[in-house]
This record gives C-alpha cells, sequence and structure tokens, in this order.
C-alpha cells in the first residue's frame, strides 16, 4: 500500500531501527516506545489486521514473536513483556497494517497495564460461547 507508513519501512523508503528481519517478517524498535527496546514485529506482506492475514503469514509472525522477544527481554534486562495486537482504531490500532507489539516490563517500572473485568450474569457465558462457537462451524 502506497500510504502506509509500515510498508515504506518494509520497502525502505523509510528508515526504522531493524531488529531481525526474513523473507515474511520485519521486526523494528517502535518510534514512540513505551519502554526501552519497545519493538514492533509485522509480516513484510500488507494486511489491515490479523484477520486478513493468511494461515502461513501468522504462523510465520508467531514464530519470530517467539524468537525476538526472548532477546529483547535479554537485551535491556527485563523480567518479562507485554505482547500486544490492536485490531481496528477502536482498540488502539493506530497504523493499518498488522503489527505485533514486545514491550519489555521490569519490576516497578510505572507502566502498569489496566485491566477492567466484568461479570457475566446467569447463562450468559454458556449463550455466548454457543453463539460464538456457531460462528466457526
Amino acid at each position: 500500500m502506497s500510504d502506509c507508513v509500515f510498508c515504506k519501512i518494509v520497502a525502505g523508503q523509510l528508515g526504522a531501527a531493524r531488529v531481525w528481519e526474513s523473507e515474511s517478517v520485519l521486526a523494528f524498535l517502535d518510534i514512540n516506545p513505551v519502554a526501552e527496546g519497545h519493538t514492533l514485529v509485522i509480516p513484510r506482506s500488507h494486511a489491515a489486521d490479523i484477520t486478513g492475514m493468511t494461515s502461513r503469514e501468522v504462523c510465520e509472525v508467531a514464530q519470530a514473536l517467539a524468537k525476538i522477544a526472548p532477546a529483547v527481554v535479554k537485551a535491556v534486562g527485563a523480567q518479562g513483556f507485554n505482547l500486544l495486537n490492536n485490531c481496528g482504531s477502536v482498540a488502539g490500532q493506530a497504523v493499518e497494517h498488522v503489527h505485533f507489539h514486545i514491550i519489555p516490563r521490569k519490576a516497578g517500572d510505572g507502566r502498569g497495564y489496566r485491566w477492567i473485568t466484568l461479570n457475566y450474569g446467569e447463562g450468559v457465558a454458556a449463550e455466548l460461547a454457543a453463539k460464538i462457537s456457531g460462528l466457526l462451524e
């Protein structure tokens, strides 16, 4: 896509601090990091979000994530990491090219994570699970 910033990085039209690359996947440091070492992992081929990727592309990105995340954690002396993917602007996706964030975390880093939970009413979880399952058949 000619106007996609990540496609421009893949094509070498825009610079990025590249971390790792293969024929199908590229990883580079986020220019607005949440933490030191915050790395983005993207497929080289354009897809707006994960639903536009083939099963093979998803597997290739997953394999890259499993390889890159421990290296990021070790490089910055972190104890863990958040793995994040936003699908759609309502979910916080700012660039319409699928990307995964590896955000290294250190004890006491103050970054936190806001996870507001809800409770299902009587029978609602079973009904919703059946509805989702029905759409997968």
